[in-house]
């Protein structure tokens, strides 16, 4: 009897770990919206579990698509990162600039911002998941759409491109996939009001953080699932391309900078925009290391930095006067900028 008692506590407790580990992956990457700013999580550190686990692996995890933990951690194996390797996870994030209502994708960072509809009394907040978008030549659209329909269990039928291509390579594309493990939908679809395109889950989840899909939002299939009952029909659905994102933290601007889409890096018109932006966000009259922002925008990391004072006037050497110069000129003329 003792024995049973044992083995039963045991098992609860078991059982009460794994909900509780369930539980807190259902919540990862949901925020109260903050009472003033746009600033939201909070970057930390892991440790790698054991040999087995890969970086995806730990992504996956952690709430983040391929790009994101791959920046984060330039020096890290993505196969093996060894057991006890320390990674680093960037779990902040600046809200993008669109209605804090619905869905709101930026395709530049890969990631969707779902406002849901709360009751009286709750707290507002913001789920916040990785996502694929479309490869080149396959851009996902940008606009307002809504949602028009969600489909559990979807078929698949290969557009005539899909087709197309496989006849080039001597095969037959079938004219539907039905739901399934070999269904690149996944088992979750929410239909957009832009013709052919919806958000939809995936059979290939290591793609989630990459532009591998013909246009289409992919999520992993856990994400889709947890927002998928929450979507009703004519969700408002804004897609945009902000690759740069700005904010305030502790009184002093921070930059959020992704590479942009289809280009290697950002030119002076980025800058210029960037530097627009920060004087309407209340900079205005604040002297900002406008090299350490042009910086910044070279690196494009995805991380969240805040911009620093200007320093005192020191000598510098040519050639940092040659790579900066033109951007200080710029951002001191850019004052007297009409809107």
């Amino acid at each position: 009897m003792r024995t049973l008692v044992g083995m039963l506590a045991g098992w609860l407790a078991f059982s009460g770990l794994v909900l509780a580990q369930e539980e807190d992956k259902r919540t990862l990457g949901h925020f109260p919206l903050p009472e003033t700013g746009n600033v939201i999580g909070d970057t930390y550190r892991v440790s790698v579990a054991d040999q087995e686990q890969t970086l995806i692996d730990i992504a996956r995890q952690h709430n983040l698509g391929y790009r994101e933990i791959v920046r984060a951690n330039p020096d890290v194996s993505l196969w093996i990162p060894g057991e006890g390797t320390e990674v680093t996870i960037p779990g902040r994030f600046i809200l993008p600039e669109a209605e804090r209502t619905g869905i709101v994708i930026n395709i530049a960072e890969l990631r969707l911002y779902y406002y849901p509809e709360v009751g009286d009394g709750e707290t507002s907040r913001v789920e916040t998941y990785p996502i694929g978008i479309g490869r080149e030549g396959f851009d996902t659209p940008l606009g307002v759409t809504e949602t028009t329909m969600n489909i559990k269990n979807p078929a698949w039928y290969p557009p005539e491109s899909v087709q197309r291509e496989a006849r080039e390579r001597g095969e037959e594309a079938p004219s539907v996939v039905p739901p399934g493990p070999d269904n690149p939908l996944g088992d979750h679809a929410i239909i957009l009001g832009f013709d052919g395109y919806l958000i939809h889950g995936t059979n290939q989840p290591d793609g989630i953080g990459m532009r591998a899909s013909r246009g289409c939002i992919r999520m992993f299939p856990e994400d889709i699932e947890s927002i998928f009952d929450r979507v009703p029909a004519g969700t408002q659905v804004q897609i945009v391309d902000q690759p740069i994102k700005i904010g305030l933290g502790s009184g002093r601007p921070l930059v959020q900078v992704f590479p942009p889409l289809g280009e290697e890096k950002h030119d002076m018109s980025t800058l210029a925009d960037t530097l627009a932006r920060l004087d309407q966000l209340g900079s205005e009259g604040i002297a900002l290391d406008y090299g350490q922002l042009a910086r910044l925008l070279d690196a494009s990391s995805g991380r969240i930095m805040a911009l620093s004072p200007a320093p005192p006037d020191e000598p510098e050497s040519q050639e940092e006067d040659l790579r900066y110069g033109i951007y200080a000129e710029l951002a001191h003329s850019g004052k007297d900028r009409q809107p």
